[in-house]
């Protein structure tokens, strides 16, 4: 089904960046199909009203994924012009809490540009009052309509947390604040690989219950303006799909 965009008005109202927040479980499919995109200049050209409901945006990041593992990318909105519009603002369409690894910016996966995604990212989508804080700011202040909660295969933050808990030992420095953070989405139904791979998806289903509980995100979801939705994305096919 085809899904059409509405134009969005920026929210005339300023909120406190910090309030005290819980927040929403989400809908959306965000699986791609399989079919390539053909090649064009521009993903979304920078005049065009950006996706303005959640599914909507979940349409345009299934899109841009598609893009990307057929090697179709079109590296949207990186031209003078658009960094020139840029600097007297920004309405990105959604927001990307993904993991600090190397190999999955969201920008490139998503095949978006400047100004398309706000992305926070942490060791394995760790919580804390800063990465709070900053979802909130992109939600409540800058109105975008859709958080998504971005695991990924053979995640290392998951692979050390899974190792520290089997053999007791501690991680250096601030690495233990980050396992211990995650030690609760561990299944310890599997064993080895499989148990990392499998906490990937149950730590990705964790983090986007907590943003659940924020209250003023879940006040979004309630009134069909934001959805908060967990993924993954497999490093062997590069797709990105839903974890329900």
């Amino acid at each position: 089904m085809r899904i059409t965009r509405t134009p969005r008005t920026a929210p005339t109202t300023r909120r406190t960046l910090l309030r005290a927040s819980a927040a929403t479980a989400a809908a959306g499919v965000l699986a791609a199909g399989s079919s390539p995109v053909s090649a064009a200049p521009s993903a979304r050209p920078a005049t065009a009203a950006r996706p303005a409901t959640p599914a909507a945006a979940l349409t345009e990041l299934a899109a841009g994924n598609r893009r990307w593992r057929t090697l179709r990318q079109r590296h949207p909105h990186e031209a003078a012009g658009v960094r020139a519009a840029l600097v007297s603002g920004q309405s990105p369409f959604a927001l990307i809490l993904g993991c600090i690894d190397s190999r999955v910016p969201p920008e490139l996966v998503f095949d978006q540009g400047l100004g398309d995604l706000m992305t926070v990212r942490s060791a394995g989508e760790v919580l804390d009052e800063a990465v709070l804080g900053s979802i909130a700011y992109g939600v409540l202040e800058l109105g975008i309509p859709l958080v998504v909660v971005l695991g990924h295969q053979s995640c290392g933050a998951v692979a050390a947390a899974v190792h520290a808990e089997e053999t007791g030992e501690s991680l250096p420095a601030h690495i233990q604040y980050v396992a211990d953070q995650i030690r609760p989405a561990i299944v310890h139904g599997q064993h080895g690989d499989a148990r990392v791979d499998a906490t990937v998806s149950a730590q990705v289903r964790l983090v986007r219950s907590r943003l659940a509980r924020e209250a003023d995100l879940a006040a979004k979801v309630a009134a069909g303006e934001l959805a908060i939705v967990g993924a993954r994305y497999e490093l062997s096919t590069q797709l990105v799909h839903r974890v329900g």
